[in-house]
């Protein structure tokens, strides 16, 4: 069994294997390669990247996109793993499940299916795991060279670790001991707990954060991050839907998880608001201007054509207001890489938020696939810089069954929101339309965020209704002004009822 021989109490977990991580230290030098059809294409881009990195590669094929059965070429790479005529091996086919399943047959085979830079170090610091699988299906090719990069550079050092990995080598032995050792044997609950590290602990959290939703930014203290997660539940549902969490903080919760839901508005209205200004001819001062009031109102974000996003973010460093920026405005029919470029600069510039339009030619056309790899194109950069992404439909060129598509395919591609309009289409949100893809992403945590045409406090009351859980506006102060009674003229002065 991998050679790694039996043991004979508790704690000899993992002795083996320590000895050999320790003294063997001879860098990765081969590394077998394999995949299906459907993971042919990112096989050869991770195979070339392989090689560029000085890597000796073993491709153990397919050699094409013929429909092929992926078991075999799974088997091909955990073999040389398991026999030692490789140091790592990596598996693309559609999903990574069924080629995880395959290669962990083989003795002395870890493999691990990754989805993201986390789980890439995750499977090597806790599972030493020496064969990664990926799912072509489910991730885009950049996010695929990280995962690859970070999985390499990954060791399994910390004793604890190690001990369990063995455990996994050695699961009869291991599972007989460990039914019979005592509370001192195995280091007790409070010493397990005392061998975290701060950094084991700030790993623990942000990947917490990651799979809720609420990720800190990057050069977020550790005390940041466990206050910006400390009630991560509560903190998203306060996020997309103020009115259920009022209700049922009123009651003595602290913890909530909830679906939107409909009801009257709540008076913190303005944490459903972006405060918009996307005018071609919009000025610096324009610009200042609208982050002011974001400050004095408490909206949620302003939402900023890209070339503002670095203003917009000096102007609202320190305050819980978010910028964000647009992308592939307005018409969509920027290409997947041109979008998830615009994503990757207004969020190193700041923006922590991302509206990005869809290829609406191409979901009339009738290609989904097209538009799922637009989808995924930004969605996989906002999840790498820790973003919200929100993808615009423009519902007022579709029909009902294209809406519904349109937010089955984010949902798919893991976007946060599903948004109505651009609000330079033909037409802006409608309650039907708020409704019906509230609908269609329901059960799935997205948000619905209805933009355009939302000019007073009635239209924003009656798209939260229908199922909103953000509000794109230009007209934020008024909504805001007429919520707290107050009526606003055509010169935009402001008088009590």
């Amino acid at each position: 069994m991998s050679g790694l021989g039996a043991f004979n109490s508790p704690t000899d977990y993992g002795a083996p294997l320590r000895a050999r991580d320790m003294s063997d230290k001879t860098p990765i030098r081969r590394i077998a390669v394999g995949a299906d059809h459907g993971g042919f294409d990112l096989k050869e881009t991770i195979k070339a990247h392989l090689q560029q990195r000085g890597f000796a590669v073993e491709d153990c094929g397919t050699c094409g996109k013929e429909s092929v059965d992926y078991p075999v070429f799974a088997r091909a790479v955990a073999e040389l793993v398991a026999a030692g005529k490789a140091d790592r091996g990596i598996i693309v086919d559609g999903a990574g499940i069924g080629s995880a399943m395959v290669a962990n047959k083989l003795p002395g085979v870890r493999a691990a299916l990754c989805y993201d830079v986390s789980s890439a170090r995750n499977s090597r610091e806790h599972n030493d795991a020496n064969v990664l699988t990926l799912g072509a299906g489910l991730i885009g090719t950049n996010l695929a060279l990280q995962i690859v990069d970070v999985w390499l550079e990954s060791e399994c050092t910390a004793e604890r670790h190690l001990r369990r990995v063995a455990m996994i080598e050695e699961p009869h032995e291991a599972a007989s001991a460990s039914s019979t050792a005592t509370d001192e044997q195995r280091g007790g609950v409070e010493e397990n707990l005392n061998d975290l590290s701060e950094q084991d602990l700030e790993q623990i959290v942000r990947r917490i954060a990651e799979l809720t939703g609420s990720m800190p930014v990057a050069g977020d203290s550790m005390a940041d991050v466990c206050t910006n997660i400390a009630c991560t539940f509560c903190k998203i549902c306060a996020e997309t839907n103020p009115e259920l969490v009022r209700q049922f903080v009123d009651l003595g919760a602290d913890r909530i998880v909830h679906m939107p839901g409909t009801g009257p508005l709540p008076e913190d209205l303005a944490k459903y608001i972006d405060h918009t200004l996307l005018k071609p001819d919009a000025t610096a001062q324009q610009i200042l201007d609208l982050c002011a009031e974001a400050q004095e109102y408490g909206f949620a974000s302003v939402c900023v054509n890209p070339n503002w996003v670095v203003l917009a973010a000096k102007c609202l460093k320190g305050t819980p207001v978010k910028v964000c920026s647009v992308v592939g405005f307005p018409l969509g029919a920027h290409v997947p890489e041109i979008k998830a470029m615009e994503a990757r600069r207004a969020i190193r510039e700041g923006a922590r938020e991302i509206d990005m339009v869809i290829n609406v030619g191409a979901l009339k056309g009738g290609d989904d696939e097209l538009v799922y790899r637009d989808i995924r194109a930004v969605t996989d950069a906002c999840l790498e810089g820790r973003s919200i992404c929100k993808v615009i439909i423009e519902a007022a060129l579709l029909t009902d069954e294209e809406k519904t598509r349109a937010c089955l395919l984010s949902k798919r591609a893991r976007a946060n929101f599903v948004k109505t309009s651009t609000g330079f289409g033909p037409g802006g949100a409608t309650a039907d339309d708020v409704a019906l893809m509230a609908k269609a992403v329901r059960g799935a945590r997205i948000g619905v965020k209805a933009s355009g045409g939302i000019r007073n406090y009635k239209d924003a009351e009656t798209m939260i209704q229908a199922g909103a859980t953000r509000l794109g506006v230009s007209a934020g102060v008024r909504i805001i002004e007429e919520s707290k009674g107050m009526t606003v003229s055509e010169g935009d002065t402001v008088q009590k009822y």
